[in-house]
């Protein structure tokens, strides 16, 4: 078989970096997703801390005193702007392996042309 030509190399790249995009995208999500979860048992914690009992939150790298409804509003804001990004991480997601679909076919058709010719 003699080398391929030039328009199936560069389906070829481009499939190689829509793969890379995808992977680092499933990365950013599971990495998202296992934040989320820690987020969400802190939420549960922090919930079921009586009123009177000190609560302290980081700040840099220091430890501060704050209200239980300080810390549990801080920490549902930041799990509403995790969900949101982890739904833009999914339509991406679903956006790459589409694309990855669409070269495959491409590539596939092009290389039975070739074949055939």
């Amino acid at each position: 078989m003699g080398e391929l030509p030039p328009q199936v190399q560069n389906m070829i790249a481009q499939l190689q970096q829509t793969q890379q995009q995808l992977q680092m995208v499933i990365t950013q999500k599971v990495q998202l997703e296992n934040s989320l979860k820690e987020l969400e048992n802190a939420i549960r914690e922090v919930e079921k801390v009586d009123e009177g009992t000190p609560i302290f939150k980081t700040v840099g790298t220091v430890l501060v005193k704050a209200s239980k409804d300080e810390v549990l509003k801080e920490l549902k804001e930041k799990k509403e702007t995790f969900e949101i990004r982890i739904k833009t991480l999914e339509r991406q997601e679903a956006k790459l392996k589409e694309r990855l679909q669409e070269l495959q076919k491409k590539i596939k058709s092009m290389l039975s042309g070739v074949q055939a010719g």
